[in-house]
């Protein structure tokens, strides 16, 4: 084992604070990584809180994770010391059911293991993530990162990249679809940027006027307030598809209200109370509310290339790890335009 430094949750109610924890060595199919730049998902906070109940503390977060190999083990063919690498939100599957075989891992009917709070196939095992110095992973699920965007704007390709690239691709969101982006934070960005890149005619519905320049900036086409009862009005009927990245409750009975006839809307965001749905608003359009996870490895992949051909990246603020505390707070406020990476050199 190798003693590492990292920071961790010690309990619900305590601030992140300095903390060493132990890194497995690498054996022969595993790839050590030294972590250069770690983005703050709103998941790092509902686990660092206990938001979503099961966390075992001490937590370390961090499931967008971009840096350098340090050293390979004698089976690994893929990587090389020196490789800019990323990981995202796990590192491990059974990789022998049915969706592990069709490359869809996050699937995984055994249980993938994510990157932070989750047990290692051993079951025994309780992972941690990105806030340290190295982690170690086996090399099926590490990836390749390209030199023609900054690495420390890659890193929430990581998960709020592949968050929105993934249910975009599988309902085939094409040029000429009228598609919403509920909420303009870090996956909202994200998905804005993605699916304008893809010919979509992308709306932002959003409760902050403020935001409406950045939202023509990211290639929105439209910017629509949602708390002005005329233009939720005027929207009824008028989307194919709603990507809902909101985090926090809210009513997904008017937004379903502005689908088209078959109209698709998609939920990434994860409040954590259940929210009511009325029949009638999906029996009466033949709507759909789905929700959708991260890509697998394969499509995660295919996602970071498509990114680096299409120059898209995450728009970030850069912290020093000490900074983290106060970067959780302002991402509840929504503070943050649009995702706070931090430099893992100032991690001591």
């Amino acid at each position: 084992m190798k003693a590492v430094k990292a920071y961790a949750a010690l309990s619900a109610e305590k601030p992140l604070e300095p903390y060493q924890i132990d890194r497995r060595e690498p054996g022969s199919d595993d790839v050590e990584i030294e972590i250069l730049f770690s983005g703050v998902c709103h998941s790092d906070i509902h686990t660092a809180r206990n938001e979503w109940h099961g966390t075992v503390y001490p937590v370390v977060p961090g499931h967008e994770i971009v840096g350098k190999v340090t050293r390979v083990g004698d089976a690994v063919s893929r990587f090389k010391i020196g490789d800019y690498v990323g990981v995202g939100c796990f590192v491990d599957s059974c990789r022998q059911c049915t969706n592990c075989k069709d490359d869809q891992e996050q699937y995984c009917e055994n249980g993938h293991t994510q990157t932070y709070n989750s047990y290692s196939q051993d079951r025994k095992t309780i992972t941690h993530g990105g806030y340290s110095s190295h982690i170690v992973v086996t090399q099926h699920f590490v990836l390749n990162v390209s030199d023609k965007l900054p690495l420390a704007n890659v890193a929430p390709l990581l998960c709020a990249g592949i968050t929105t690239y993934s249910p975009l691709k599988h309902w085939n969101v094409k040029k000429g679809d009228k598609l919403a982006v509920l909420g303009l934070g870090g996956l909202g960005h994200m998905a804005v940027k993605i699916a304008s890149s893809m010919g979509a005619e992308v709306t932002v519905l959003s409760r902050s006027k403020g935001k409406e320049k950045d939202a023509e900036r990211l290639g929105a086409k439209h910017f629509k307030i949602t708390s002005d009862p005329e233009n939720m009005k005027n929207l009824a009927g008028s989307f194919d598809f709603i990507i809902d990245t909101v985090s926090a409750a809210h009513d997904y009975n008017q937004y379903l209200a502005l689908l088209r006839t078959n109209g698709v809307m998609v939920l990434l965001g994860a409040p954590p109370t259940p929210s009511e749905v009325s029949a009638f608003q999906l029996i009466g359009g033949r709507r759909s509310l789905v929700g959708s996870l991260v890509g697998g490895i394969k499509e995660t992949q295919e996602m970071l290339n498509y990114c680096a051909d299409h120059n898209i990246s995450s728009d970030i603020e850069l912290i020093n790890m000490n900074q983290i505390n106060e970067a959780y707070e302002r991402t509840l406020a929504g503070d943050v335009h649009y995702r706070f990476v931090i430099d893992m050199k100032s991690l001591n």
